[in-house]
């Protein structure tokens, strides 16, 4: 019997909330749809998200439908109307997002040089003597020159020369190095 009923007394049904209406709609045009849908995108993947996103919009907006003109040229104007948006979605995206790949490439480019970094100096305060391997690893975990002297019971004047050997060797290992 639905087949036999025209699509604007489907669609009029339909804005009333009958769901049976809003299905016979559906299954009637969703393939026409979707060929607008690929035809407007080019590509099925997203002419398949587009009739999505329309068949989920589809009751809300069934709402506004007059019967002015046929109900396939408002579901036309319906899908035509939702790739335009989802293009200026896109293209607004694209338009942010753009500088950004370029940002992650150089936070990838120093979060690297500081990896480096640190593996080098963790190699070479192994190859430093006890005394100034404690006392650099101390003061580079943010302790005080006062700090570093009471953990190893020593003067903060012992930790401040300490500290100047530790770099004066660390620089020595560097340029021997390159």
């Amino acid at each position: 019997m639905r087949m036999e009923t025209s699509d604007e007394a489907l669609a009029r049904a339909a804005a009333l909330g009958d769901s049976d209406a809003f299905s016979a709609l559906i299954t009637r045009h969703y393939d026409r749809v979707f060929r607008l849908a690929f035809r407007l995108t080019g590509m099925k993947a997203e002419a398949e998200d587009l009739c999505h996103d329309i068949c989920a919009a589809l009751p809300a907006k069934i709402r506004a439908f007059r019967g002015d003109a046929r109900f396939t040229t408002w579901l036309y104007r319906v899908v035509v109307n939702a790739a335009s948006d989802r293009r200026r979605r896109s293209a607004t995206y694209a338009k942010a997002a753009t500088g950004w790949g370029e940002v992650e490439v150089a936070r990838r480019a120093e979060a690297a040089e500081t990896a480096q970094a640190i593996d080098w100096l963790t190699r070479a305060m192994s190859a430093l003597p006890e005394d100034l391997r404690d006392t650099l690893a101390l003061v580079l975990d943010d302790m005080t020159h006062a700090q570093a002297a009471d953990i190893l019971d020593v003067s903060e004047g012992t930790i401040s020369w300490r500290v100047s050997e530790a770099k004066k060797r660390l620089r020595e290992l560097k340029e021997s190095t390159t």
